[in-house]
């Protein structure tokens, strides 16, 4: 009796320990699937080893058995309380990286590729905030989100290397007016040599975008030419200007129409600024009389600045044309 009481006793004292340690279980340490699955082996490895040992003292057997399964229903309770909000969680990952998706393929045919490229990349680095899906959705979603992206960024290549194709042609066609232009005789007859001066011009402004990095040193370089072939053959001075604006807005036009019509605005303002300057001076001109030397005087400056602000008037409209033209091309 009394070996078979001590035996029941150290039966106790194992069912007690197996308890303490059910009971021990850290939960905020589980969170992880792989965490709550690890420790449910542990604690199934100790629901097998219960069922190895004997009875305890027959005051204590059913109360241990009690203690024991309740600290088990605790910790499968909780462990599905986890899962469960671990699926909720991984629902509303799903649907976050669906509506991601969604935003992806609404951009992926876009060819404003600076402003989409800088979109997909913000959409890649919120796709890396959202937690995982449901293992079985995973691998689906994200080939749904990467396929979206890379056909964007496949086209993207595919057309700034056309760009660039495009824009080494426009360098070397530049690159060979500036020669012709170079090459210009001396000795030519200067009406011969003007003309050929504003072929050559119109040539240039009608190539459309070099490389950037190319692009002010092609420009020092025709703009220096042309200073010395107008100044070489007297070539009209509005003419100079029209160029050197023509090249300015084909810089700007790399900005959008916005700027464009920007431009515009400015230029009109300044033409009725000119314009009632242009009033006032011919008003004035109706008082004048040429009969005193100082009168004569007046009069030749006062037709002097009417004559110029004339031809700047038709250099401004000149100048609004070109950029509606510009307008134009670009929509």
């Amino acid at each position: 009796f009394e070996s078979l009481k001590e035996a029941e006793q150290h039966n106790l004292d194992q069912k007690t320990v197996i308890c303490e340690i059910v009971e021990a279980i850290e939960y905020d340490e589980l969170k992880t699937f792989s965490a709550w699955e690890n420790k449910t082996q542990e604690v199934i490895a100790l629901q097998n080893k219960w069922k190895t040992i004997g009875f305890a003292p027959q005051k204590m057997n059913v109360k241990i058995f009690e203690r024991f399964r309740h600290a088990c229903d605790d910790f499968f309770k909780k462990k599905g309380e986890f899962f469960k909000s671990l699926k909720e969680g991984m629902n509303e990952n799903l649907e976050k990286k669906k509506a991601l998706c969604e935003k992806a393929e609404a951009l992926k045919d876009s060819t404003d590729w600076k402003v989409t490229a800088d979109a997909l990349t913000k959409l890649q680095k919120e796709w890396k905030t959202i937690g995982p899906v449901a293992k079985k959705h995973s691998d689906a979603i994200w080939k749904r989100f990467i396929t979206a992206c890379d056909y964007f960024f496949e086209q993207k290549n595919k057309a700034t290397s056309s760009q660039r194709s495009v824009e080494t042609e426009n360098m070397e066609k530049k690159k060979a007016l500036i020669e012709k232009l170079s090459a210009i005789d001396e000795s030519m007859d200067t009406e011969e040599a003007s003309t050929l001066v504003r072929d050559l011009m119109k040539e240039w402004n009608s190539i459309g975008h070099v490389p950037f990095k190319e692009k002010d040193k092609l420009y020092k370089q025709y703009h220096g030419i042309i200073d010395q072939l107008f100044d070489r053959f007297n070539i009209n001075a509005s003419n100079k200007k029209l160029s050197n604006f023509r090249s300015n807005i084909s810089n700007i036009q790399g900005s959008g129409t916005q700027s464009l019509y920007r431009e515009r605005e400015k230029l009109v303002r300044t033409y009725e600024n000119m314009k009632n300057e242009l009033q006032t001076y011919e008003n004035n001109l109706g008082f004048l009389t040429s009969t005193s030397k100082k009168g004569s005087s007046l009069l030749t400056e006062l037709n002097r600045k009417v004559d110029k602000l004339k031809a700047d008037l038709e250099l401004v409209l000149q100048k609004i044309k070109v950029i509606d033209e510009s307008i134009k091309a670009e929509e």
